[in-house]
């Protein structure tokens, strides 16, 4: 049975799974879904069309799945997807999708997304991420698992930030940052291999190795894009690395950062 502050406003419509907790002040309109075991804090306020995993909790005065900020959304019923285990703190704004992109925002498992922070419009984010506070995401950006945006990183619209990358306090990412690297500054360039976080994530030295590799293919040699990303496919020795960085940078369409 969920346990409701008598102060909070949750419509009958609402969808709340067994031990749901709201707090004081909130609101969850008639179209939202919270999963099992959620926790909402004090003054949270959860949109129609929103759903929001088993285990998540969210605190206080955050903005959940309300109107993308959009010039042309004209009030379709998109949709914002909270995964399960997420934690999700104070004053963070998650907004739906549209209708002109991919109708959906979507915020994986397991992810830990600090004080105000901002995820636009049509974003789609995996699992084991983590944002330091401010982190902000602009519309139709892409984070793979893993990924660490530091405090008050930017990112641009239709930008991806890869798998395992880390990325400085206030780096400003107007293009791609691939898989696997440290990325700093504004505008946001690349600092080498993410040695620490592979170790810490159990990587080989190996794979770690061969990743460095590739970056000096990519950054530190004198090829063109392609020759690049070609000579970094021939670095692959039952690496499963390597391809998802190959892929990565052959499907980048904004270019890398540089």
């Amino acid at each position: 049975m969920a346990r409701i502050h008598p102060s909070a406003i949750v419509d009958p419509g609402a969808q709340l799974g067994d031990g749901v907790e709201v707090g004081a002040f909130s609101i969850i309109e008639k179209e939202a879904v919270i999963g099992d075991h959620a926790r909402i804090g004090p003054h949270v306020v959860i949109r129609n069309h929103s759903v929001v995993g088993a285990h998540t909790r969210i605190f206080q005065f955050c903005s959940i799945g309300d109107e993308p900020q959009h010039q042309d959304y004209a009030g379709e019923p998109t949709r914002l997807l909270i995964g399960e285990h997420n934690t999700i703190r104070e004053y963070c704004t998650l907004n739906r999708g549209t209708a002109a992109g991919l109708g959906v925002t979507r915020l994986g498992d397991h992810n830990l997304i600090m004080a105000y922070a901002h995820i636009a419009h049509d974003c789609i984010l995996g699992d084991h991420i983590i944002f330091a506070n401010g982190a902000s995401l602009a519309g139709h950006v892409e984070v793979g698992d893993h990924a660490i945006l530091g405090g008050f990183t930017l990112v641009h619209q239709h930008c991806n930030i890869g798998a395992h990358c880390i990325t400085g306090i206030g780096a400003v990412c107007l293009q791609d940052v691939p898989p696997y690297i440290i990325a700093a500054g504004n505008t946001a360039a690349p600092f080498g291999v993410n040695v620490k976080g592979l170790r810490r994530r159990r990587f080989s030295e190996p794979a770690i190795s061969v990743l460095k590799r590739a970056y000096r293919l990519l950054y530190r040699s004198n090829l063109d894009f392609q020759s690049a990303i070609d000579a970094i496919g021939n670095l692959d020795g039952g690496s499963a690395e390597i391809p998802v960085l190959c892929d990565f940078l052959r499907r980048s369409t904004r270019g890398i950062i540089r």
